[in-house]
């Protein structure tokens, strides 16, 4: 896949998957704008480590709508355009109905609809108004395993998930038309800084034997599903939810 000449804008784009996903677009000769919440320092470190460019960073919260915009308007004014948009960012919170209490609940619905579905829907919003007036692009969102399977212990992360899977279909529908394409990526488990505890813990054997191939998917592996989605070529598999899962939950 060449992305030469593309411009692409990633939020979460200096750990884990989104910073894979940096990686991999640089490499195939895209310029890519990095997106960070607060961390500086990773970010300029994720910067230096792309080929090609001129990349840039853009420091932006999109769990806050005027940063949200902001963070496409400065895309494309430091990349001089717009092509690829990928919603990475994303958190998970502990909140088992069970054993919180009603504030720490209510937090933790608001802080993750916020960040995982509210913000990518912002986000989306303004790429789209670029694209539409500049011969379209490709937006692809990252979701989870959890929309499908359920997450007892984080509902809100599940429903969140669930919620970007429908929002992307819809989107798909409205703006084909406008030569915007839609998909998503659903991962499983990923060696990311969000799950180093669970993995290195008690339960990181039960989460590897959940796969037949006895691992979890490494970030380089959602990003190559990610490239596949925002390809040129892969038009017709617009509001496709794409597994990357290692065959650890089958959905029908």
């Amino acid at each position: 896949m060449n992305f030469s000449n593309k411009r692409v804008c990633i939020t979460g784009g200096t750990r884990g998957i989104g910073r894979a996903c940096a990686l991999a677009f640089a490499e195939r000769g895209a310029r890519v704008a990095v997106g960070y919440r607060q961390d500086r320092e990773m970010a300029r470190r994720t910067l230096e480590e792309l080929p090609g460019g001129p990349h840039s960073l853009i420091q932006a919260d999109v769990a806050e709508p005027e940063t949200a915009k902001y963070l496409i308007d400065q895309a494309v004014d430091q990349l001089g355009g717009l092509d690829i948009v990928v919603n990475n960012a994303g958190i998970s919170k502990q909140h088992p109905i069970d054993r919180v209490d009603y504030e720490q609940w209510r937090q933790a619905w608001e802080h993750t609809l916020r960040v995982n579905l509210q913000g990518p829907a912002n986000v989306i919003y303004c790429a789209a108004r670029f694209m539409k007036n500049n011969g379209g692009g490709r937006i692809v969102n990252v979701s989870s395993r959890g929309a499908f399977r359920g997450e007892p212990d984080q509902p809100a992360y599940g429903a969140s998930k669930a919620g970007l899977n429908a929002l992307s279909q819809s989107l798909a529908l409205k703006l084909a038309k406008d030569n915007i394409f839609v998909g998503v990526v659903a991962p499983g488990f990923v060696e990311t800084d969000m799950t180093t505890d669970r993995l290195s813990g008690p339960a990181g054997d039960q989460i590897r034997q959940q796969s037949p191939l006895e691992r979890v998917a490494r970030p380089e592996e959602v990003a190559f599903a990610v490239l596949f989605l925002a390809a040129d070529g892969s038009e017709f598999t617009t509001g496709t939810v794409l597994d990357v899962n290692g065959a650890s939950y089958l959905r029908t």
